[in-house]
């Protein structure tokens, strides 16, 4: 689920030196400035949003002790890689794409692609382990039930394992000018620049990784959670309809049928939101001719944008579905307040105290000598 830019930026250098005649237009192609800044706008949204609403999110579940359950743990987890991605994802890609070179240097090429990888991952399998909790303690209530410890355990595996499955980002991106050189006779704006592109041993084993990261971090990962969440509607449509004379037991089904529907939300939003890029990617790894026109940074920043905005559906849906994080938010923007007026209240009263001892001072400056 890596981010692909242009297809020069991408391409392995001995394809695109066979193909140089597709490039000779390149420059030719570029988005008005309208609807470059339509998008920089609806960027900068998206990671306010992001930024902002994951933050809060995980300052009211870190303050409430009585909120730590597994659930909120691993969805204050999905949050930090939210974060993470709305940071080392949306400022670099949205450059990259509309310079059409790499000016971030070598360390950045790499880190950012090791970053976003990551993040990705550990956001899809946070949400396979609260599909897992969630099946457990609904379908398997009397079977093994993940706990808190068990949870942090659970982080501390898939930052771990997507770490593993990230490194040869570090290996293979590279900071190059071979791509640019044959545009450089055409375009003096391409002259001494370079980019940041995969630098793969063969074509088979690019094919091969990415193929590979796009199951496990994507066609797996929603399989099995769709599995999960079936079972568990299944489950909970044949208890409502035993316990319906039951007042406190049907409370209780209604609160988790509430809690379920949330996270659906959140995997559905998810899965939805990365499904436009994945298949961008699918195509331009296997026939990527297909993209060699001049709107390809148009549709590929569009299906970008809709992955970036599953960086807001976290708190967008905890906050909807979930009375007491609205109360929670009410509460922190109020604290808040108070403490701009606390503040607001002492430098006032210092100013003041400061004024009155200059007017004492005055006063006594003014009085005859000999009083």
């Amino acid at each position: 689920m890596m981010d692909k830019t242009t297809p020069i930026h991408n391409m392995d250098p001995s394809v695109a030196n066979s193909n140089k005649s597709q490039f000779l237009h390149f420059e030719s192609c570029q988005p008005s400035l309208p609807a470059f800044l339509l998008l920089i706008i609806a960027y900068a949204v998206v990671m306010l949003v992001g930024l902002l609403g994951n933050l809060c999110l995980i300052i009211i579940i870190k303050k409430q002790k009585e909120s730590q359950n597994v659930t909120n743990i691993l969805i204050a987890n999905l949050s930090i890689s939210d974060i993470l991605i709305c940071v080392m994802c949306i400022p670099f890609t949205v450059a990259y794409t509309w310079m059409d070179y790499w000016v971030f240097g070598e360390p950045m090429c790499k880190i950012t692609a090791f970053v976003q990888s990551m993040s990705v991952s550990v956001s899809t399998f946070s949400l396979v382990l609260i599909a897992v909790e969630r099946h457990q303690l609904i379908v398997n209530p009397r079977g093994w039930k993940p706990n808190v410890s068990h949870a942090f355990w659970g982080i501390v595996f898939i930052w771990a394992l997507s770490l593993i499955l990230s490194t040869p980002f570090l290996i293979f991106y590279q900071v190059s000018d071979d791509p640019l050189k044959n545009l450089s006779s055409h375009s003096e704006s391409y002259t001494n620049k370079t980019v940041c592109i995969e630098m793969w041993p063969s074509i088979e084993v690019q094919l091969g990784f990415t193929t590979t990261m796009l199951v496990f971090q994507y066609f797996f990962p929603l399989g099995f959670i769709f599995i999960c969440y079936l079972k568990i509607f299944v489950c909970l449509q044949k208890r409502y309809s035993k316990v319906d004379k039951i007042r406190e037991n049907g409370n209780r089904l209604n609160e988790n049928r509430r809690i379920n529907i949330m996270l659906i939300s959140i995997v559905v939003t998810f899965g939805a939101c990365w499904l436009p890029l994945n298949i961008f990617n699918i195509v331009f790894d296997w026939n990527y001719e297909t993209l060699m026109h001049c709107h390809h940074n148009v549709v590929f920043t569009l299906c970008h944008l809709v992955a970036m905005i599953s960086t807001c559906v976290n708190p967008i849906f905890y906050g909807f579905l979930n009375k007491n994080f609205q109360k929670d938010m009410i509460i922190l923007l109020h604290n808040f307040r108070c403490f701009e007026s606390q503040e607001l209240y002492e430098n006032i009263a210092l100013s003041t105290l400061n004024t009155d001892m200059s007017k004492g001072s005055l006063k006594l400056s003014s009085m005859p000598a000999n009083i």
